[in-house]
């Protein structure tokens, strides 16, 4: 302060009219950082040109009526044709079993054509109903039937599964074997069977044993009738004639 008064004085200006100013002493205040972002948030919210915060406008979607007597009119439909195919399933199996249709719902459940061996006798290749080393004579009837009496193991002439065993010890048994849906055999008179319902066969392995007291009798058959269309050798082995 008196520097500035000795410099009025040098300067001849009057002391009474010289005012001395001073500078506030006080730091500047700089503005809140939280207040200074609550400020800008405001001014965007309350700025109509801001395009983030405009205000949002409800969707209206359009509800169209269900159609439900258009679907009511389909299921009605397909019902009635589910019953016109039943009816005439019915009514064919009827009148006309031999049918397309009739013979479509068979396969259907009856199995398809990779499950159905349709080998017919021709297919397969007889092998001897008894050991080649067994002294037996085999007689065959006119009708097919092949017949011998002799002790010995009893085997089957083709591959097959074994479909039914019937009779008794004192009476024989007899076995029917399947070798395809149309080709089985059938031997009876066995003393003693080696095998039971549903086994598979080989023509290799004994079937059954024959004591030789009784007559054992071997009948081939084609989707239910005798054949007689087989011959036997000398050395008891069988073939197609």
């Amino acid at each position: 302060m008196n520097e500035e008064l000795d410099y009025a004085e040098m300067l001849e200006i009057p002391v009474e009219t010289v005012t001395v100013k001073r500078k506030s002493k006080k730091k500047h205040r700089e503005p809140d950082l939280q207040e200074q972002l609550v400020e800008q948030v405001n001014d965007r919210m309350e700025s109509e040109q801001d395009p983030a915060y405009a205000e949002s406008t409800p969707i209206e979607r359009e509800v169209r009526p269900q159609k439900t007597g258009r679907a009511h009119k389909i299921l009605i439909a397909e019902f009635a044709a589910a019953c016109a195919l039943v009816a005439t399933i019915f009514f064919t199996n009827i009148f006309m079993a031999d049918s397309a249709i009739n013979t479509f719902v068979r396969g259907l459940f009856q199995g398809s054509a990779e499950t159905t061996d349709t080998r017919g006798y021709a297919d397969f290749k007889l092998s001897p109903v008894v050991n080649e080393y067994t002294d037996v004579e085999i007689a065959v009837s006119d009708t097919g039937v092949m017949s011998f009496t002799a002790k010995c193991s009893v085997y089957a002439p083709c591959d097959g599964t074994v479909s039914s065993i019937s009779g008794d010890a004192e009476s024989g048994y007899a076995v029917e074997i399947r070798h395809s849906d149309s080709f089985s055999t059938i031997l009876s008179g066995l003393d003693t069977v080696y095998c039971a319902e549903g086994e598979a066969v080989k023509s290799n392995l004994p079937l059954g044993y024959t004591d030789g007291e009784g007559e054992v009798r071997v009948m081939f058959y084609s989707d239910g009738t005798l054949l007689n269309c087989y011959t036997v050798d000398g050395e008891n082995g069988l073939a197609w004639s």
